[in-house]
């Protein structure tokens, strides 16, 4: 169970884009639940399995089998303190791997950070050049906060910020429901997801949008 290395090789560092490859991406989720599970049971030794789903965000089940993956690895024991009661501890195993995974997430997460940021530079600069220059963001995460930095080294500003909601602000801009971007002027979108986009891209289209309309912050199947 490890993170991928920031050092693997990729056409951004030509001055490409970013590779979205789901082998890598799918390696780097299964390290990341482990992790925030250790955390957990690190935090709170006594919390349930279902209280764990909730923190984490997934099913029941699907925190059972990752609890019992843990267990059966060494890194989680169970003691038994009442017939219907289990306490959750990391062994010294655990708490090694916590840290060894918690150092390789920080150096994944500023490679990936690093090289979003470069395919987003080279994705926005042909279609600035081609006379693009209002530029909406859909997203309101780290990614968005990448987008807008993109946006500003090629001394733009986003035409507007789009979410599913649009209730708060991001950014100090006010954030837009998506259902409203007919009634915003702009001339691409970028899709600030660090994960596959597909869905993302999916619901866009579902709305209205075409493809050609919608940039990526990691490299598709289609290039953009």
């Amino acid at each position: 169970m490890s993170l991928p290395p920031r050092s693997r090789p990729s056409n951004a560092s030509r001055g490409g884009s970013v590779d979205g490859d789901p082998a890598r991406d799918a390696a780097a989720l299964e390290a990341r639940r482990a992790l925030r599970l250790l955390e957990a049971v690190a935090e709170d030794s006594a919390i349930t399995q279902r209280g764990l789903a909730s923190k984490l965000g997934m099913a029941l089940g699907l925190a059972n089998l990752y609890l019992k993956r843990l267990v059966r690895k060494g890194l989680i024991t169970c003691v038994n303190v009442r017939s219907n009661r289990l306490l959750y501890l990391l062994t010294p195993k655990g708490i090694s791997e916590k840290t060894r995974l918690t150092y390789e997430f920080m150096e994944y997460s500023l490679w990936l950070y690093k090289e979003t940021r470069r395919h987003l530079h080279f994705a926005l600069a042909p279609k600035i050049r081609s006379g693009a220059k209002r530029f909406a963001i859909y997203g309101t995460n780290e990614a968005a906060e990448l987008a807008y930095l993109s946006l500003k080294e090629h001394g733009l500003e986003p035409a507007a910020i789009f979410d599913g909601t649009g209730t708060r602000e991001f950014l100090g801009m006010r954030v837009h429901d998506i259902s409203t971007y007919g009634d915003i002027q702009f001339d691409l979108m970028i899709v600030a997801t660090l994960d596959n986009p597909q869905s993302e891209i999916e619901a866009l289209m579902k709305r209205g949008l075409t493809r050609d309309q919608l940039v990526t912050v990691r490299n598709t199947d289609s290039g953009q």
